[in-house]
């Protein structure tokens, strides 16, 4: 009777600590799964402004309206349809590139933040080639399991 219960103890705790091991690493897939589903948005926002698609980058904002853009030397625009504008404007200057580089990312599991340089050039520009290098902050926020760029903070660091 006494060797039963002690089986019996020794066996629930052998199924609670697999079930403590299983619970760690299915926490371990969903953490790598949401900073790679993070990453990739970033990334497609990234594109979608490299190659001047503004419909590719309506896909990477908050469908709630939310979005805050701080650009030097303008107001806060602070609507995603602000935002859309602000890049239409910008992808209708012609012959200019964009290049960006991730720095760094952090990723909660709702709000995530991304800190990259980006290179903008114009081949001309007032008769001279112009450049000009930024670092800009992203802030991501997941909404239905979907992460949408709600911030985007740009700072020059050097123009050319």
């Amino acid at each position: 009777m006494i060797v039963k219960k002690i089986l019996i103890i020794v066996l629930l705790f052998i199924l609670i600590g697999a079930c403590s091991q299983n619970k760690k690493e299915v926490m371990e897939v969903n953490k790598k799964q949401n900073v790679e589903e993070f990453t990739s948005v970033i990334l497609k926002h990234f594109s979608a402004v490299e190659n001047k698609d503004l419909e590719a980058l309506k896909l990477t904002m908050s469908p709630k309206g939310n979005m805050e853009l701080i650009q030097p030397g303008i107001e806060i625009i602070n609507s995603v349809d602000g935002f859309l504008e602000f890049h239409k404007n910008l992808f209708s200057i012609p012959n200019w590139t964009i290049k960006f580089k991730l720095i760094s990312k952090n990723v909660g599991t709702r709000i995530g933040v991304v800190t990259s340089e980006v290179i903008y050039k114009e081949p001309e520009r007032n008769s001279k080639p112009y450049s000009n290098r930024l670092v800009v902050t992203y802030t991501l926020e997941k909404t239905e399991n979907v992460w949408y760029i709600i911030k985007d903070h740009a700072s020059s660091i050097e123009k050319k």
